[in-house]
């Protein structure tokens, strides 16, 4: 059987599957080429000579210095070197068939080679730095930002200037305090409702000013929560009356700790953050709650209590050294309490209960000057503590005195 016979017929192709794109599939004796893919035409091949190869093997390799270039790939393919035809065959076949380019050995493909990338041009010195013009005298602090550079608090700039964090309200919220004072006695003296509408004003001042006392605003749900507490405890006293205050008040805040501590397990903060939140709304609720003492107490210790305070507050707003400012405070107080009594019939006693709430206002009102605190602390905690942190004091001597 001869070759063209098993192969069909069909003359033996050897660059059929060269580059691996192509496919034969035998049906029979039948042999079926496809092609799949990109490829060339290879109806034209250039004819190049074996020195053009070996020159184009002789280049010398191209540096590029390091640097990046871009280069064209360019790819030709050679065919087979073919030998000259020999008696073996017309046709340069070998007497079966067979191209004489099948036994050949195949050549080495060439090199590609690409033009020389030209150097890059050094690149000019950067010009020098001109220096930040000098800022003026101070310290410069920056803007609160979201980028993790805060700034420092009030507080702290107060001590890194040596300056003290301890500010006292002023005149002007000690004349507000005066007011709501007054405005106590004087709702006492018409009744328990009378009292009511001072009283209630007083706890919101208290539950705000202590949230802001404490840096955290807005808190709404706290001070929210704190106001309610109040508001529960003067509905509870006026429920079961002045002989039961103690246990209204007690039991209000009982029931409100127990709160504030579910709503905060809640929370998902921190831990800290968690912690921190709790003592706030409980010291808020507290205070808030404590302040319905005034509704409990007599209604001529709550006179007598309303102007001591006013009288300690103002007197220790003036403009004078601290030790004397105040001895003349408490001293006023007293005072206040003397002449208050001999208008209520304590007479002598008011003195006591003046001293005694004008030491508890001056407690309010240090703590309401702690940690170089803002304007608006100053018109909420720096008015209402003063008048609360009587309020135990105004209810347990008014039990005690009358």
């Amino acid at each position: 059987m001869s070759n063209d016979q098993y192969y069909g017929g069909q003359p033996y192709d050897p660059y059929a599957n060269g580059n691996g794109n192509g496919q034969q599939s035998q049906q029979g004796a039948d042999v079926t080429q496809t092609w799949e893919g990109q490829t060339w035409d290879t109806q034209y091949q250039p004819a190049v000579t074996y020195e053009q190869v070996q020159a184009a093997r002789a280049q010398p390799p191209v540096s590029y210095g390091g640097q990046e270039a871009a280069y064209q790939q360019e790819q030709q393919p050679y065919p087979p070197y073919a030998p000259e035809p020999d008696s073996y065959g017309s046709h340069g076949s070998y007497g079966n068939g067979a191209p004489a380019a099948y036994y050949a050995e195949p050549q080495p493909q060439p090199q590609p080679h690409s033009a020389e990338a030209p150097a890059p041009e050094p690149a000019p010195a950067p010009a020098a730095a001109v220096p930040a013009p000098a800022a003026e005298a101070g310290p410069a602090y920056s803007s609160p930002t979201t980028s993790g550079n805060t700034r420092i608090t009030d507080a702290q700039r107060a001590r890194a200037e040596g300056r003290s964090p301890i500010i006292d309200p002023g005149m002007r919220p000690a004349a507000l305090t005066a007011v709501l004072g007054l405005l106590l006695a004087g709702g006492a003296a018409l009744g328990s409702y009378g009292l009511l509408v001072p009283l209630v004003l007083l706890q919101g001042l208290t539950a705000a000013g202590w949230f802001r006392l404490n840096g955290m605003w807005p808190a709404r749900q706290g001070i929210a929560l704190a106001f309610a507490g109040g508001l529960a405890a003067d509905a509870a006293l006026l429920a079961t009356g002045r002989e039961h205050a103690a246990a209204a008040i007690l039991g209000t805040l009982g029931v409100w700790v127990l709160l504030c501590l579910v709503l905060q397990l809640r929370s998902h903060a921190d831990p800290d953050e968690r912690m921190y939140g709790l003592m706030a709304t409980v010291a808020s609720a507290a205070l808030t709650v404590i302040a319905t003492g005034l509704l409990g107490a007599d209604p001529d210790a709550v006179v007598v209590g309303g102007i001591a305070v006013a009288a300690a507050v103002l007197a220790r707003a003036l403009p004078l050294p601290g030790p004397v400012s105040l001895v003349g405070a408490l001293l006023a107080s007293a005072g206040a309490g003397i002449a208050a009594g001999g208008l209520t019939g304590l007479g002598a006693s008011g003195a006591l209960l003046g001293l005694g709430a004008g030491v508890c206002a001056l407690v309010g009102l240090r703590a309401a000057a702690y940690d170089y605190p803002s304007r608006f602390v100053h018109m909420t905690a720096g008015v209402a503590l003063p008048l609360t942190a009587a309020a135990p004091a105004v209810y347990l001597l008014g039990r005690a005195l009358v």
